[in-house]
């Protein structure tokens, strides 16, 4: 399988050297970075090529690198079922950079794009519909973004007296982050080895 998909690398970058930077196959997995502004060329490519054949769209995700220039990977999983072959895409993207929708090429592309943006706030140009699809309206920040606080910014509660669901920012009353690993027994009423601070205190 390995064998194929160098073959398939190497054509699509002899056919297409505007848009492939570099490509590898890993785990038999053919993975190819592309240039931001010719991911929708290179999709069609895929999808009509007569050696490619990828017209499926499996899934489009992100992965975020805060400390890169370049913070997010835009990553796109297709499949070629008449080839029996898989390709992953990368296109590295700047936190004020916007990635060209591929809704023109597949179509199914509209929620997966709709995801991307709503977990981590990365913009598609030229989506017919781009606004959150799972998150409530009104949501502050970005789920998936590594700055993103575990907790959120604002918590959910259905409210009694008022008879609906309201909207408060987060408010710990247990001691939440105060952990510091001495014993997992404290407060027992037995001591075990490792609750030295308990003695302590």
């Amino acid at each position: 399988m390995s064998d194929a998909l160098k073959e398939l690398g190497q054509h699509i970058e002899l056919k297409r050297p505007d848009c492939v930077l570099s490509w590898d196959v890993t785990h038999d997995e053919l993975n190819v970075d592309v240039a931001l502004p010719n991911i929708v060329g290179l999709v069609d490519f895929l999808r009509t090529d007569a050696t490619c054949k990828f017209s499926s769209l499996v899934d489009i995700t992100a992965v975020d690198y805060p400390d890169r220039a370049k913070r997010f990977d835009v990553v796109y999983h297709l499949l070629s079922m008449y080839q029996n072959q898989r390709i992953r895409l990368r296109v590295s993207v700047r936190a004020d950079e916007m990635v060209s929708s591929i809704v023109s090429v597949h179509p199914s592309a509209n929620w997966f794009e709709r995801e991307v943006f709503d977990m981590f706030g990365i913009l598609f140009s030229g989506h017919p519909d781009l606004r959150r699809i799972l998150t409530d309206y009104g949501f502050r920040g970005y789920p998936l973004r590594k700055d993103f606080p575990t907790t959120g910014y604002t918590e959910v509660r259905y409210d009694e007296e008022r008879k609906r669901v309201v909207y408060e920012p987060v408010n710990l009353v247990q001691e939440y982050r105060q952990f510091d690993f001495m014993s997992p027994w404290e407060g027992a009423e037995y001591i075990l080895p490792g609750d030295e601070k308990k003695e302590a205190g």
